[in-house]
């Protein structure tokens, strides 16, 4: 009897691909340090041949849009050093995001309408390889107080025949140790320039990822996106702060959260127009009044709706 596959002995690697849908063939310097990690390897449909038969009895079905998806959560840190691309960079550019590199100062990531790069996913699973070309996803950035930052991910890429394989010996060099989210490790939130007391914080990229299974074709594409902001802050008086106003007068306003105060290990998270909607109710938290509030990053020239910025 074999002996089990224990679902902890996991190695997941990514690397961005050169030619769409062609492996890349990630290795162990391409691993990803995630957490939550939920895989289905084998979606798609499942199509009856609906034949008049003799008898009574289910059908077989033959397998279509064969596709896998991958989702997981990395913790939103910075590499350590200015200028230098942390371990999850190629994650974001698959998520359609451009990424600009200024040697020994930054790292920016921001939205893009074109040009769209695709990843290639290798999850070991004991040695069994769960392999997925020509993924694309979305990302959703969440900061909680108390808690770790997080992007979260989810991706979907083209089905790839599972076999077993040589683990790779992973090297996690780029993920450093985060800093959980407290008013000394998260010195700005802004609304308006308004400082905010925050509980939560979410920004959204919504990416639309399709599947398309044509003839001639067979590919994932991100066809749109709509970005999505939501937040929960202590109610201020309307005198500083009126969500309500803002809301009915559409107003955009920029909103900004710094995580993190070392060098190399700030990460700035910027929408300069970022559109009031509706408040939705009153929220008591110890017996303290809060803020739901919900707005709509737009853009101004064009994939500047917002940037995380690694300094």
């Amino acid at each position: 009897m074999a002996a089990p596959i224990f679902w902890r002995k996991k190695i997941l690697v990514a690397k961005i691909e050169t030619t769409y849908g062609t492996d890349a063939s990630p290795g162990g310097a391409d691993a990803i340090l995630a957490t939550d990690v939920n895989l289905k390897p084998m979606e798609g449909n499942d199509v009856s041949r609906e034949l008049e038969t003799p008898f009574m009895g289910a059908q077989g079905t033959i397998p279509t849009e064969l596709h896998a998806m991958l989702s997981f959560k990395v913790e939103l840190e910075p590499s350590g050093a200015a200028g230098t691309v942390p371990g999850w960079g190629a994650l974001l550019r698959a998520c359609a995001m451009a990424e600009t590199i200024s040697a020994s100062t930054s790292v920016t990531y921001n939205p893009v309408s074109d040009g769209h790069e695709s990843i290639t996913f290798y999850t070991y699973i004991g040695n069994t390889l769960y392999a997925m070309i020509g993924a694309m996803g979305t990302c959703t950035i969440e900061v909680t107080a108390q808690g770790i930052p997080y992007l979260n991910f989810e991706f979907t890429g083209l089905f790839v025949q599972p076999s077993e394989d040589t683990r790779p010996t992973a090297t996690l060099s780029g993920f450093k140790k985060p800093d959980v989210a407290t008013s000394a490790n998260t010195p700005t939130f802004t609304i308006n320039s308004v400082a905010m007391v925050m509980r939560s914080f979410s920004l959204a990229l919504g990416n639309q990822v399709e599947k398309r299974f044509l003839v001639g074709v067979e590919r994932v594409l991100i066809t749109d996106r709509a970005e999505a902001i939501q937040t929960t802050v202590e109610a201020q008086p309307l005198t500083s702060f009126n969500p309500f106003a803002l809301s009915a007068a559409q107003t955009a306003m920029d909103v900004t959260l710094v995580h993190g105060t070392a060098a190399g290990r700030i990460a700035t998270l910027n929408m300069p127009a970022a559109q009031m909607q509706r408040p939705q109710g009153l929220e008591n938290a110890q017996n303290i009044t809060e803020w739901p509030l919900r707005m709509v990053p737009l853009y101004a020239s064009g994939n500047d709706q917002f940037t995380l910025t690694l300094t």
